[in-house]
């Protein structure tokens, strides 16, 4: 979560129409495999886990991802839209995790 949080920060001083930065790819990349390993040892630590919560999350990681690999790999400008969104996306995963129980 970090990486995407700086990537967003990053991003604001990119000019309107520069490159969508990799640290957004290698970010929701980093999450996908943590979250999947997390999930995946769940059944070795006797915790109840939220499925429908971490479905969720993990249905908002890949819109981050596929944002992300549109804009980065296809070497597309960035449109000015897309930075918020992101960041916005970003702040409702974090919020999914902190306020749903």
């Amino acid at each position: 979560m970090a990486v995407l949080i700086g990537s967003f920060l990053v991003q604001r001083r990119v000019p309107a129409g520069g490159q969508l930065n990799a640290g957004w790819l290698h970010g929701a990349g980093l999450q996908l495999v943590t979250g999947l390993a997390l999930q995946l040892l769940a059944p070795t630590t006797d915790t109840e886990y939220n499925h429908m919560k971490l479905g969720i999350k993990m249905l908002v990681l890949l819109v981050i991802g596929g944002l992300a690999l549109t804009y980065t790999l296809k070497k597309k400008p960035a449109p000015s839209w897309l930075n918020p969104v992101l960041g916005g996306l970003v702040v409702l995963n974090v919020g999914l995790a902190v306020f749903w129980t």
